[in-house]
């Protein structure tokens, strides 16, 4: 794991805090995404928040929802105000590429943008060991900002940071690769709040890992 991209991801989030939820209030592509995997979850259902932020909205959600809610992030300031936020749900302090997960311990992933500040090699890590976390018949719902580029440095929300991603179409082929039946994608263009936010091209996408028995032959 590159140490000196995980403290430059801290960093960040930890002197953003509450400004980065109210930079993407009324993330549409977030709420429609939300809607969808709470009408499939039963209460109790376990669920992993990868990247939880300050809790709002992903972990609040869900926790109503009735949801077991686990909430992992890098930055010690956003878990501490997620706890603060959303005393239904559990956080951790914890980096993705790092975590120690049961396989096939949670019934749903979220990953909302969890996936950029870090290397291409690691995005791809990250996305299978994310998919190794599902449940037979669990959900992945992320969201990122899809394109073919490896550590290129911009300024973001006034911070400087070094990003990766891949393009939506690798995304896709990843999650079959790592046995995910990809159900429904789209790309959309959000403008955070903030006077110098530039627009950003958002992709989502929802899979699921087959149910015991149901895998493609």
């Amino acid at each position: 794991m590159d140490e000196r991209m995980s403290e430059e991801a801290a960093a960040v989030f930890d002197a953003l805090g509450a400004r980065y939820e109210r930079a993407f209030e009324g993330l549409t592509g977030q709420q429609a995404a939300l809607r969808w995997l709470t009408e499939r979850l039963p209460r109790g259902a376990r669920v992993l928040d990868v990247g939880s932020g300050t809790g709002r909205p992903v972990a609040e959600v869900l926790a109503r929802a009735g949801c077991a809610v686990t909430g992992i992030d890098v930055s010690p300031a956003m878990v501490e105000l997620a706890r603060t936020q959303v005393p239904e749900a559990r956080f951790e302090l914890a980096d993705v590429r790092t975590y120690e997960a049961p396989p096939h311990g949670f019934d749903a992933v979220c990953a909302f943008f969890p996936l950029l500040i870090m290397s291409r090699a690691e995005v791809e890590s990250s996305l299978k060991r994310m998919c190794g976390w599902l449940t037979p018949g669990g959900y992945l719902v992320m969201a990122t900002v899809p394109g073919d580029y490896d550590n290129i440095d911009m300024t973001w929300m006034g911070h400087h940071v070094t990003v990766s991603s891949l393009t939506a179409d690798d995304y896709v082929h990843r999650l079959g690769t790592h046995g995910l039946d990809v159900l429904f994608t789209d790309t959309t263009t959000f403008h955070p709040s903030g006077d110098h936010q530039a627009p950003e091209t958002h992709f989502f996408c929802y899979a699921r890992r087959p149910e015991a028995g149901t895998e493609s032959r």
